[in-house]
């Protein structure tokens, strides 16, 4: 069993950046390929980025793309996803999720763990 705790959530203003972690505890931190998702009121939850187990060049929403960057820290089993750039449609839920090995998945049922959320509003 694997938990994920979310922080780094808050108000932010539109261009400004803000920087969400994801700690992972319980069991063994690398073979976890690690991805962030958020969801808006009214929408359904959606893919943001991710890292594989294997580290390497991460993957990113086309939305996000240039803008946020996900990276990981095996040491502290810490992934993290740096929003810079925001944008008020960037104001969400934003959940970390964890799936055992295999490739960044853009959908939800490939991961196996779920974080709590945290929230992320962007102010125009």
């Amino acid at each position: 069993q694997v938990q994920l705790v979310e922080s780094g959530g808050g108000l932010a203003q539109a261009g400004g950046s803000l920087r969400l972690a994801c700690v992972a505890s319980g069991r063994a931190f690398s073979p976890y390929t690690m991805s962030w998702f958020r969801q808006a009121p009214g929408k359904e939850r959606e893919f943001v980025g991710g890292i594989s187990w294997r580290g390497g060049t991460p993957y990113y929403a086309d939305s996000v793309k240039g803008r946020f960057t996900v990276s990981r820290d095996g040491a502290t089993n810490t992934v993290y996803l740096q929003m810079n750039s925001l944008k008020p449609e960037d104001t969400a839920v934003y959940y970390c999720a964890a799936r055992v090995g295999g490739l960044v998945a853009t959908t939800m049922n490939p991961y196996d763990y779920w974080g709590q959320g945290t929230q992320v509003t962007v102010s125009s």
